[in-house]
């Protein structure tokens, strides 16, 4: 089972920015310690991360009809402002799970807003690094209740 990580623009650099708000997990440091828990569960992830909206557009379109079961997706700023990347999430045709370090509702007016929550899953926010733990669990569970539905659906054709 493969699941993919977006990490958006300005996520790079974590670690070292605004680490009051963000903490002071490096992106390496919260792949590392994510890679270690998929393991755990047999799932295998691969991490994206761009500063450019259309990259993070393509990387999504990738998943259709392709090999992940579910995306967690950072988009950070572009949470607040990118329809085409809401767009690409609605299409993608696998479940997808948005992540924010910060708790975007304590924040300014303008971050409460997600047009990219609006079409997935699920938003997690809040939790510091520890949401990204919390995003791959709600993935394998929604993957796992999406396969039970799959087997389900073919013994009730036979």
């Amino acid at each position: 089972m493969k699941i993919l990580v977006i990490q958006g623009p300005n996520l790079n650099i974590l670690g070292h920015r605004e680490p009051h708000i963000y903490g002071t997990f490096t992106l390496e440091q919260i792949h590392n310690n994510l890679k270690s828990q998929a393991q755990q569960h047999n799932a295998q992830l691969e991490f994206f991360q761009s500063n450019f909206e259309g990259e993070i557009i393509d990387k999504l379109q990738e998943c259709i009809g392709g090999e992940y079961v579910g995306v967690i997706i950072n988009p950070a700023a572009f949470s607040h402002t990118s329809i085409a990347i809401a767009d690409a999430i609605a299409s993608c045709g696998v479940p997808v799970i948005e992540v924010h370090i910060s708790n975007i509702h304590a924040r300014e007016e303008y971050r409460s807003k997600s047009y990219t929550g609006a079409v997935s899953a699920g938003v997690i926010t809040g939790f510091g690094a520890f949401s990204y733990h919390l995003a791959l669990m709600g993935i394998l569970q929604i993957a796992a209740e999406i396969e039970a539905m799959k087997q389900n659906q073919q013994s009730e054709k036979k």
